[in-house]
């Protein structure tokens, strides 16, 4: 599911004047802290949420610099990845998202082929 209107609307808030949201989606650790995960062309903001709230927005826990690769995401059990020495959960629909924020600082800017042997 698309992260909603509203919430896209919330985080505006947070980021410097004139960016635009290049991709969004949410993440979490062990399902108890949840962040809203913001890609610009100049960075990557990673807010974190009210207690237990998924959808409202707190404050700015870390902000990367966009050139910084979000995956791989590991896809065993649950979805999750590392950035910042912490690993994050998210919901498998969203791994696309995270391929693609990487796709586009790749040197070669494809994702990698899942079969190349076809």
């Amino acid at each position: 599911m698309p992260v909603p209107a509203e919430v896209r609307e919330r985080v505006r808030g947070f980021l410097p004047a004139g960016e635009d949201i290049r991709y969004i989606f949410p993440a979490s650790w062990n399902e108890t802290v949840f962040f809203v995960f913001v890609v610009t062309d100049s960075a990557v903001t990673v807010l974190s949420n009210r207690f237990w709230s998924r959808t409202r927005p707190k404050r700015i826990w870390h902000v990367f610099p966009r050139g910084v690769r979000i995956g791989p995401v590991e896809t065993n059990l649950i979805p999750a990845f590392e950035l910042g020495g912490h690993t994050f959960e998210v919901e498998e629909e969203y791994v696309s998202v995270i391929n693609a924020c990487d796709a586009e600082i790749a040197d070669d800017g494809l994702p990698e082929d899942p079969f190349p042997d076809l």
